[in-house]
């Protein structure tokens, strides 16, 4: 339904493009057009006409670029139409809605508020109520925002979380493979020894199986050719039989069968294969060995106890000169070298806050500060109060331990270029480096920092 006059809105549209005139002009006939809609005729080549001015698209007249004319009358009456068909107007009475019926929640007009329909509510004129609702409703908007950015945050949290959830399924993956690696190699080893054990036992039985089978083949023969040459006396004549009897008797009478000493035919060498691999303690401690300080690579901040085999750190000492003595980093390595096969040692770290535990190559150097880590020479794992438990790989490697080891394990394979850690309380595997290829002397590692002691328990008195 139109919302002015209909003569007012046909004299403001534009018989061009038959839509409301945008920047109305006239021309000299007194027709009024859009300026884009005229300047397009001006711009049209003429053709074959005879005229060689442009004609009015109504009446054929003709005219010139110079008798545009604005209409600024014109163009306030257009932009006031523009404005009257934006509002809304009551679909039953085509008239504005000026009210607003609470009670129904709805604009109604003023034939709409007599209808009984509306007839006892409550009615507001438009312009009163809506800065309350358009506040409520920037109210809903900031809520609603608050919540969209909530929910963008959340979104976030949940892709870290998925982030996290495949890391800390990646690390469990790993310690899984790492932890059944080791269990495997330990059996295979075990296994060889075993079967060696075996080989060993079946060789050493079965050389006392056929040394009785000998005796008896040669007593068998021994007994054969007896037995016939009494047969054969057995038929001589009374006088040849009876001569020397009494010295065939006593030299044959007592002979008898020396039966070879039993052998056990159940092998002696068990395994209980159950037993063996119920707890990777019992496997590692195979390779035990003892392991003390060795005072000549004391830094002099650190106090060796006289069995060497505790260690805290203090005030600086006067120390005798070593060239093996560590200068910038507050270390000290173990007397004992390892140049082949299995070693196994291990530290009780107790309730200290920082510490460095591992191996290293013998000729690391001593004199500077420098980063323990595979490339330095050093293979080893650490804690500290900044970043918890980390293993000094390049770069490090975060250890999310659930629960804190008070005694390290330090599995060194030699042959496989494996050095390995365990949380011996629990039995569980903490972080094995990537394979190495060692051909040097290696040594235990330990650095220590303040309220951090170490202890290296004798091997007689780990349980």
């Amino acid at each position: 339904m139109a919302s002015a006059p209909k003569r007012m809105r046909e004299e403001a549209m534009c018989s061009i493009c038959l839509e409301l005139m945008t920047e109305p002009v006239s021309i000299q006939c007194g027709h009024s057009f859009c300026r884009r809609c005229i300047e397009g005729i001006l711009e049209k080549p003429q053709g074959t006409s005879s005229l060689s001015e442009p004609q009015c698209p109504c009446c054929r007249a003709p005219f010139q670029r110079e008798s545009l004319r604005s209409i600024k009358q014109l163009e306030n009456l257009i932009q006031t139409l523009k404005e009257t068909d934006s509002e809304r107007l009551c679909e039953e009475h085509g008239e504005r809605l000026h009210l607003f019926c609470e009670d129904d929640g709805q604009l109604i007009c003023l034939h709409c508020e007599r209808s009984p329909q509306h007839r006892g509510h409550r009615m507001l004129v438009v312009e009163d109520v809506y800065p309350g609702y358009k506040e409520k409703l920037q109210g809903m908007v900031t809520k609603l925002k608050a919540e969209q950015d909530r929910c963008k945050r959340l979104k976030l949290e949940k892709k870290d979380e998925i982030r996290q959830w495949e890391e800390n399924i990646e690390l469990q993956r790993q310690k899984i493979n790492s932890d059944f690696w080791t269990l495997r190699n330990f059996l295979d080893e075990e296994e060889k020894a075993y079967l060696w054990r075996l080989q060993n036992e079946k060789e050493k039985g079965l050389e006392r199986l056929q040394e009785g089978e000998a005796s008896l083949e040669k007593q068998s023969f021994q007994l054969e050719c007896l037995t016939l040459k009494l047969e054969k006396m057995s038929q001589e004549s009374p006088q040849n039989l009876l001569q020397g009897m009494k010295d065939t008797l006593k030299r044959h009478s007592d002979v008898e069968l020396k039966v070879p000493e039993a052998v056990s035919l159940a092998p002696q060498t068990v395994c209980n294969v159950s037993e063996l691999y119920c707890d990777v303690r019992k496997l590692i401690k195979r390779y035990q060995v003892g392991v003390t300080l060795d005072p000549d690579t004391a830094h002099r901040e650190l106090i060796l106890s006289a069995d060497r085999r505790r260690v805290t750190r203090g005030s600086p000492q006067k120390k005798h000169f070593s060239i093996k003595r560590f200068h910038a980093l507050p270390c000290v390595l173990g007397r004992e070298g390892f140049t082949s096969g299995r070693r196994y040692f291990e530290v009780d770290v107790g309730e200290g806050s920082g510490w460095h535990i591992g191996v290293c190559l013998e000729n690391v150097q001593r004199d500077k500060d420098m980063i323990p880590e595979p490339q330095s020479g050093f293979w080893a794992i650490r804690l500290c109060q900044e970043n918890g438990y980390m293993a000094l790989t390049s770069p490090p490697t975060l250890l999310p331990l659930k629960e804190r080891p008070l005694l390290v394990g330090v599995l060194l394979d030699y042959k496989t270029g494996l050095v390995s850690f365990y949380n011996m309380n629990t039995g569980s595997h903490i972080f094995t480096f990537p394979r190495a290829s060692f051909s040097e002397t290696l040594r235990p590692y330990f650095q220590v920092n303040h309220s951090s002691p170490l202890y290296l328990p004798p091997p007689l008195e780990l349980s």
